[in-house]
C-alpha cells in the first residue's frame, strides 16, 4: 500500500509541485468558507430568528450558483488560459467571504452566498483542470485523491478555526478570515506557469465549445457525468452537511463536541481520498468508486445510529473515509473524460450541475429530522444515494491513463478509454 502512495507521489518537477499546491489551496479554503455556514448556521439563525430549514437554504444558494461560477469561469479558462481565471476567481470569492461577515440580516446573507456560489462553482475546474494537466498520466490516481482531499482540509481548517475563532469573535469573525484565499491568488501570479496542454490545444484546435457538443458521444458523456456528479454530491453533502447539526441538536451534545468528531472525519476524509485515488491508477476509476460506496453502506447502520462519543467518531471516521475515498478519483476521473478543447469547463460543470440537482439535499435532511429525527433522515437519503452511485459508475466508462492535447475534440473513444453507453 505504502509503496503504490509513494511510487506516484515521487518525481515532479518545481512547475508541476507549484501548480498542484495553488490548486490545492485554492480548494482548501473554498472549502473551508463553505463549511464556516454548516457548522454555525444553527447559531446565525439565532441571531437573525429564523428556522433552521430557512437556514439549510444558505447553503443551497451557494450550491445553485455554482454551475454559474463553473460555466463563466470555465470558458474564460478554454479561450484565455487556465492561470489568470484562477486568480480573479480565488479574489473574487475571498472578497464576498469577507463581506458575510457584515451581513446584518438573513437576506443580505443569502445575497452574498449566492455570489459566493459562483466563485466557488469556478475554483473547482480550474484548479483541477491546471493540476491534472501537468501531472503526469501514471500518477494522476494519488495527485486526484490529494487535491480532492483539499476540501477536507479546508472543512478540518473550519472546525479548528471554530475553536479558536468562535468563542472569541463569534460567527462574524469566522467570516472575517475569508480574505486569506487572496494570498493564494498572488501566489499563483508569482509561481505557476500557464498549462502547456492547453497551449498546445489552442495551437492545434480552436474549435468552439458549441461544435464540441456536436459530437454525440461528447454530448452522452456530458449528461452522464452530470448524474453522476449528482449522486456523487447527494453523498458528499448528505453525510457531512447535516452531521455537525444532528450532533448538538440530535444528541444534545455540545458544539465543541460536534467540532472534535469534524476533525476526526476530516482526517478520515483526507487519508481515504490519497489511498483510494492512489490505489484507482491499479484498480480502475470505476471499480475504486464502487468499492468505496459499498464499504460506505456497511458503515450506514453505525453512522446513523450511534449515540456515544467514541462511536461517533469511529463511524463518522470510517464514514468519510469510504465517501472522500470515492470522490479522490473524481478530479482525474473528469478530466480524463474530458475533451482537449473544454476542459476548462467540462469537469467543473458537470460536477457543479451535480451541486445544482442536488442543493436541496440539506433543507430535505432538515425537514425529514423534524418529523422522524435525524436518525431516519440520514439514513433514507444515504443509503439510496450510495446504491446509485454504485450503479452508475458500474454501467459508465473511463479513460485512465489518457494522454491529454491530442487533437482537442474529446477524450479517446471505445471501451477502454471513456466513451459512455448512448
Amino acid at each position: 500500500m505504502l509503496k503504490t502512495v509513494t511510487g506516484q507521489a515521487a518525481g515532479l518537477t518545481k512547475d508541476q509541485r507549484n501548480a498542484f499546491v495553488a490548486a490545492y489551496l485554492g480548494w482548501a479554503m473554498d472549502a473551508f468558507d463553505y463549511f464556516l455556514v454548516v457548522l454555525v448556521y444553527s447559531e446565525i439563525a439565532d441571531d437573525f430568528h429564523v428556522s433552521l430549514t430557512d437556514m439549510a437554504f444558505l447553503t443551497t444558494a451557494t450550491l445553485v450558483m455554482r454551475p454559474v461560477g463553473a460555466l463563466l469561469f470555465g470558458m474564460w479558462a478554454d479561450r484565455r488560459g487556465r492561470r489568470l481565471p484562477l486568480m480573479v476567481d480565488v479574489v473574487f470569492y475571498s472578497i464576498v467571504g469577507f463581506a458575510c461577515a457584515f451581513a446584518p440580516d438573513y437576506t443580505v446573507l443569502l445575497v452574498l452566498r449566492l455570489l459566493y456560489g459562483i466563485g466557488m462553482g469556478g475554483e473547482w475546474g480550474l484548479g483541477a483542470a491546471l493540476a491534472m494537466e501537468k501531472i503526469p498520466a501514471e500518477r494522476r490516481g494519488f495527485w486526484s485523491g490529494l487535491l480532492q482531499s483539499g476540501y477536507s482540509l479546508g472543512y478540518l481548517l473550519a472546525a479548528v478555526a471554530f475553536f479558536l475563532i468562535e468563542p472569541v469573535f463569534g460567527w462574524r469573525g469566522l467570516f472575517a478570515f475569508s480574505l486569506l484565499p487572496a494570498l493564494v491568488a498572488l501566489w499563483v501570479r508569482s509561481k505557476v506557469e500557464e498549462s502547456e496542454v492547453w497551449e498546445k490545444s489552442v495551437r492545434l484546435n480552436r474549435t468552439p465549445a458549441h461544435q464540441v457538443f456536436k459530437n454525440p458521444a461528447v454530448l452522452r458523456r456530458f449528461v452522464y457525468l452530470v448524474a453522476l456528479m449528482t449522486a456523487f454530491n447527494w453523498m458528499s453533502h448528505g453525510t457531512q452537511d447535516i452531521y455537525p447539526t444532528f450532533v448538538k441538536k440530535g444528541l444534545d451534545l455540545s458544539a465543541n463536541t460536534a467540532i472534535a468528531i469534524a476533525v476526526v472525519y476530516n482526517i478520515g476524509a483526507m487519508i481515504g481520498g490519497v489511498l483510494l485515488g492512489a490505489y484507482s491508477e491499479r484498480l480502475g476509476r470505476r471499480r475504486t468508486i464502487m468499492i468505496a460506496a459499498a464499504a460506505g453502506l456497511v458503515v450506514v447502520p453505525f453512522f446513523v445510529l450511534s449515540t456515544t462519543v467514541g462511536w461517533l467518531m469511529l463511524s463518522s471516521f470510517l464514514m468519510q473515509v469510504c465517501v472522500q475515498g470515492a470522490w479522490g478519483v473524481i478530479p482525474a476521473h473528469l478530466t480524463e473524460m474530458s475533451p482537449d478543447a473544454v476542459r476548462g469547463f467540462y469537469p467543473g460543470v458537470t460536477y457543479q450541475l451535480g451541486n445544482l440537482i442536488a442543493a436541496l439535499n440539506l433543507p430535505i435532511q432538515e425537514a425529514l429530522a423534524e418529523r422522524h429525527g435525524y436518525p431516519s433522515a440520514m439514513a433514507w437519503t444515504i443509503v439510496p444515494t450510495l446504491a446509485v452511485v454504485i450503479v452508475l459508475s458500474a454501467v459508465g466508462k473511463e479513460a485512465k491513463g489518457v494522454r491529454f492535447g491530442g487533437d482537442g475534440a474529446a477524450a479517446p473513444s471505445g471501451a477502454a478509454t471513456g466513451t459512455v453507453p448512448s
